[in-house]
């Protein structure tokens, strides 16, 4: 072949490729890439053992036993799920929290800038090497839950419990590409990479102790001292259930727990009219779908802003060698 025929590879795959690289060989990777591992293990080895006992004892309401792999646990460690929602964000964070201002602090960035390629390269290409890591670990992840699973239970998954799975996995990355965005907008705004870090730090730890707290307060300040009907204290519920969503930990929940429960019909307060005749019966895919899509929706309209802000930040930035 002639090599003038052989077309030469666009400089933002060249940059993903780099920083695929360089990222798998990191400690911080490796260190969070090992404890991802040994919580989904630990996680997987409760629900496992407490399914043997309950097969053993012949329950007739085991139904979806793949999801319950990923939802269920025997009391001793914190269901898969759970983990992931508290690990999910510290690993988006450790990924993007020096995305740019370690290469400036280095002198790299200026050097790479000075090469005929666009500016927005190096952003776009740090988010999508990222994002790619990201992916394939969550999906690795989910089929080995899928693995471990086929060889204990026995059976093999529903095309329904399968589906479930895979869109478990993709929530669990638009979740942790949320904290990913939101680490590269910090890398951005801030020179030093302990303060990007400790601010997307500070962020994860407001949104996971302290706006539960926050909300709590706002209820008790705001509750009437009686409910006088039904229609008020529904309202007054989803009043504080609407406060609550501005958490993403609790979006991503409210997914989540849709599709691993398809008994549940509702994420929130339900009237006596809307009950009665309500027959308990697990949802379609398709209904659980039109339930977790506004959480979904809003995770990837916070991940999008935070990506906007970043790259605006980011193209009128002055880019100087130290």
């Amino acid at each position: 072949m002639n090599k003038s025929t052989i077309k030469p590879l666009n400089p933002f795959w060249v940059i993903v490729g780099k920083e695929i690289s360089s990222t798998v060989r990191s400690w911080k990777f490796l260190i969070m890439l090992a404890l991802v591992l040994l919580t989904c293990i630990g996680s997987l080895y409760a629900a496992l053992d407490d399914f043997s006992s309950a097969i053993k004892g012949g329950r007739a309401d085991d139904d979806f036993f793949f999801l319950k792999l990923f939802s269920h646990s025997d009391g001793t460690l914190p269901s898969y799920i759970i983990f992931i929602s508290f690990l999910g964000p510290l690993l988006g964070i450790s990924m993007g929290f020096d995305a740019i201002n370690s290469e400036q602090h280095r002198g790299t960035l200026s050097r790479v800038l000075a090469q005929p390629i666009y500016r927005d390269y190096i952003l776009n290409a740090k988010f999508t090497a990222s994002l790619i890591l990201l992916s394939s670990l969550f999906v690795a992840l989910s089929f080995l839950v899928l693995g471990f699973g086929l060889i204990f239970i026995g059976i093999p998954p529903t095309a329904d419990e399968f589906m479930r799975i895979i869109l478990l996995s993709v929530v669990t990355i638009v979740y942790v590409a949320f904290w990913l965005n939101l680490s590269i907008l910090f890398s951005v705004k801030f020179r030093q990479t302990a303060t990007s870090a400790l601010a997307g730090i500070s962020v994860w730890l407001f949104f996971t102790i302290f706006y539960g707290m926050i909300v709590n307060l706002i209820a008790k300040a705001v509750a009437p001292v009686r409910f006088f009907s039904e229609t008020q204290v529904i309202n007054f519920q989803r009043f504080i259930q609407n406060l609550m969503r501005f958490n993403p930990g609790q979006l991503f929940n409210d997914a989540t727990t849709t599709l691993l429960m398809p008994s549940v019909r509702s994420l929130g307060p339900l009237s006596t009219e809307q009950t009665i005749g309500a027959i308990p019966s697990p949802l379609p895919l398709g209904q659980s779908l039109m339930l977790v899509w506004p959480q979904v929706t809003a995770l990837i309209g916070g991940t999008l802003l935070f990506f906007a802000i970043a790259y605006t930040m980011f193209m009128r930035r002055e880019i100087r060698s130290r």
